[in-house]
């Protein structure tokens, strides 16, 4: 991949404190009783924890192809690329509901960015897996 200059996500570098999750009532998305399950809280405070990086170019076609990223989403991907790091994959497919993210793994960027209307058009190349969403 070379060197890629990336832009990172807000809150996908901060260190994870158990104690905190465990005793916080107030989390976004919550249960409708207001109580998330340990689970729950665990996953989404893990997500924040990982780091995701778009490449300037991913960062392009985000913006050109009107592709939104929610938290929620950015969590699903983090958790797709450490799938396919388990899995020993180099560049991987993550395939999402409306949009398809080309990741090299090993440094967790995001290389380029389609929608579902470009993903039907062409064919993806250079990769070693793909990871559903």
């Amino acid at each position: 991949m070379g060197n890629v200059q990336g832009v990172k996500i807000n809150n996908f570098q901060r260190p994870v404190n158990l104690l905190e999750i465990s005793s916080n009532k107030n989390i976004k998305g919550a249960k409708t009783e207001g109580k998330a399950s340990f689970k729950e809280m665990f996953s989404r405070e893990m997500a924040n924890s990982r780091e995701v990086v778009f490449s300037k170019h991913a960062s392009e076609r985000l913006y050109s192809r009107g592709i939104e990223l929610s938290e929620e989403k950015l969590a699903k991907l983090a958790d797709a690329i450490d799938k396919a790091e388990l899995k020993g994959s180099k560049e991987t497919l993550v395939l999402s509901d409306d949009a398809a993210f080309v990741v090299a793994v090993d440094n967790r960027t995001v290389v380029t960015v389609f929608d579902n209307d470009k993903l039907r058009e062409g064919v993806v190349t250079s990769i070693d897996s793909a990871v559903i969403i």
